[in-house]
């Protein structure tokens, strides 16, 4: 961590305890939105005003005396200003800024890391039906997810990654059944294909089925009595037409493994697959049914069961078991995020698309109904749009291999994996995104990736260009660094650890992306502004520390949205 924030802001604790015991547990140190407020600010002066009932101006200047008095603000602080109605703001020597360059290159790619905390946390993401491929909706839950996951990791929480298999219900049925009419030869469109007049003879109708190419390649390695391996799951296809749960099993099993290769070509991995199917199998749908109804929470209406979300803030009852018998897709939710609890995942984040909106309040109603413990807001949820897809200068809808939606393996085929992740974590999750091919794939400065990804590489060759030991720069004399180019990068680099804790506590990934950018930004102003190469060995090995640092800091945040560092391009 930034060491001298560190120390001010434990300085400005024991100040604020001499004036009221306690007042200083919850202070911070903030940047002022203004650079020539200062380098760091407070708000705490006015913030004691009622409770030692006297004006804030008058504390701060008992509160900035007491400051000016400590060893740690004589060291590094140039002055503390009263301005408004109390703020204190405070300015730093050059010598303090310059410190940030020694922590980068002491701590490394552990710079902006907190300590392990001792708290758990599950992200639970993608989670897509194993009936298709990954679409680019997908890609962006896969990019969201993961980067949040590793922004945690960086706050010092053990994180754990699950995906969620809906591998029971309808849309399994639909998909064995597209595949079972393939198999047998039929294509969409043939007489034999199920249409939207068969509703009342055939349960899917056309609508329902799966059009996409795919469906006819697990088709034929059905025939063909391929065997598949998903994790620990092996399936051998019988080749038996008639036999649709045979059939239902090595489709899902097929997918899965393709949703899992698919993922690993972009860097996503996972702790645990999840299977909705065991939740019925272990009867934990049936325990949450039957502890909601001792609870009280249900009612039975029309040959149907209730539960009551509009006790617990949903705008109405919801059906929890259909006239036929079958569960309403929020019942395993909720089974499921019982399950989640009971494993100790007292923090859950889930990672899924805008139109899963109208399910929180009524997972949030059951586990609150069920009586487990489980507290209000349990679990959290981070809602994505859908991504649009641009290629030259047209919208691309369709997927050849997919047959109706653009997909993750497109995306990454047409640009880079880099390039997908950077790209879909660029703007925040519930904007509206437009994903531009030839961008993405674009050598210039309007790519961001590549922007972000050459000042990285630059740096590189200007490090490769001197030849010597890095080692010896985490020792070199800084005092060089006190111009306004130097000084702003530096300003920058000492903002990278409060950015990731702001990044984390606001389900922010794209906070990241946009600090990279800005560090980009300012290291290419900086190499514009001032040789680093000088024949002056004191001052060519300080600028080469300071950016040296940089490529570390890029290095550092780059890792947390899963994009890599190219030393040269």
């Amino acid at each position: 961590m930034n060491t001298v924030k560190e120390e001010l802001l434990a300085a400005l604790r024991r100040a604020l305890d001499t004036l009221s015991p306690g007042a200083g547990e919850a202070t911070y140190l903030e940047s002022p939105k203004i650079a020539e407020h200062g380098d760091y600010a407070t708000t705490a002066a006015m913030q004691l005003a009622k409770p030692l009932r006297r004006a804030p101006r008058a504390i701060a200047e008992t509160l900035r005396a007491a400051l000016l008095a400590d060893p740690a603000f004589q060291r590094w602080v140039a002055s503390v200003e009263i301005a408004g109605a109390g703020f204190l703001n405070l300015r730093l020597h050059p010598a303090a800024k310059q410190q940030v360059v020694r922590a980068i290159l002491k701590q490394g790619a552990a710079f902006g890391a907190r300590p392990p905390c001792g708290q758990r946390l599950m992200v639970e993401f993608v989670s897509a039906n194993p009936t298709g491929p990954l679409h680019v909706g997908h890609a962006r839950q896969a990019a969201l997810g993961d980067a949040l996951c590793n922004l945690y990791a960086t706050q010092g929480w053990q994180v754990h990654r699950e995906f969620y298999y809906n591998d029971a219900g309808a849309q399994i049925e639909a998909l064995a059944r597209s595949t079972q009419l393939r198999a047998q030869g039929v294509r969409p469109g043939d007489e034999r294909w199920p249409l939207d007049t068969d509703h009342h003879s055939d349960p899917l109708a056309t609508k329902d089925l799966y059009r996409g190419e795919y469906i006819a390649d697990i088709a034929r390695d059905f025939l063909d009595r391929k065997t598949v391996t998903s994790g620990d799951v092996e399936c051998t296809a019988s080749g038996d037409v008639d036999n649709l749960g045979d059939m239902r099993r090595f489709a899902v099993a097929y997918l899965r493994r393709e949703q899992d290769l698919d993922l690993q070509a972009f860097g996503v991995r996972f702790d645990h697959y999840f299977l909705e199917s065991s939740l019925y199998s272990t009867g934990q749908v049936a325990q949450t049914v039957e502890r909601l109804q001792r609870a009280g929470a249900t009612y039975e209406q029309d040959g149907a069961l209730w539960l009551q979300t509009t006790q617990y803030g949903d705008d109405k009852d919801r059906v929890m078991r259909k006239r036929d018998g079958s569960y309403t897709y929020f019942v395993p939710d909720v089974a499921y995020h019982i399950n989640k609890w009971n494993r100790g995942f007292q923090k859950v984040i889930n990672i899924q698309g805008t139109d899963h909106f109208g399910t929180i309040a009524r997972v949030r109603a059951g586990l609150q109904a069920a009586g487990v413990g489980i507290p209000q807001g349990f679990p959290d949820y981070v809602l994505h749009t859908m991504v649009k897809v641009i290629r030259g200068g047209q919208e691309v809808k369709i997927s050849k291999r997919a047959g109706s939606y653009v997909t993750l393996r497109d995306l990454v085929e047409w640009t880079s994996a880099d390039a997908v992740r950077f790209f879909l974590l660029s703007r925040k999750p519930d904007t509206p995104y437009v994903f531009d091919v030839d961008l993405a794939i674009a050598q210039n400065n309007d790519n961001p990736v590549y922007y972000v990804q050459y000042a990285h590489a630059r740096i590189s060759s200007v490090l490769a260009g001197w030849g010597g030991d890095v080692n010896v720069l985490a020792t070199a004399d800084l005092a060089a660094l006190d111009t306004p180019p130097a000084l702003t990068l530096l300003q920058c680099l000492a903002g990278y650890p409060d950015m990731l804790r702001g990044a984390a506590e606001h389900f922010a990934p794209h906070d990241v992306v946009f600090y990279l950018r800005d560090l980009a930004a300012t290291y290419h102003s900086y190499y514009d502004a001032e040789r680093i190469l000088i024949d002056d060995d004191t001052v060519r090995h300080a600028r080469l520390a300071l950016v040296a640092a940089t490529a570390q800091v890029l290095r550092n945040g780059l890792a947390v949205l899963g994009v890599g560092a190219p030393s040269r391009m």
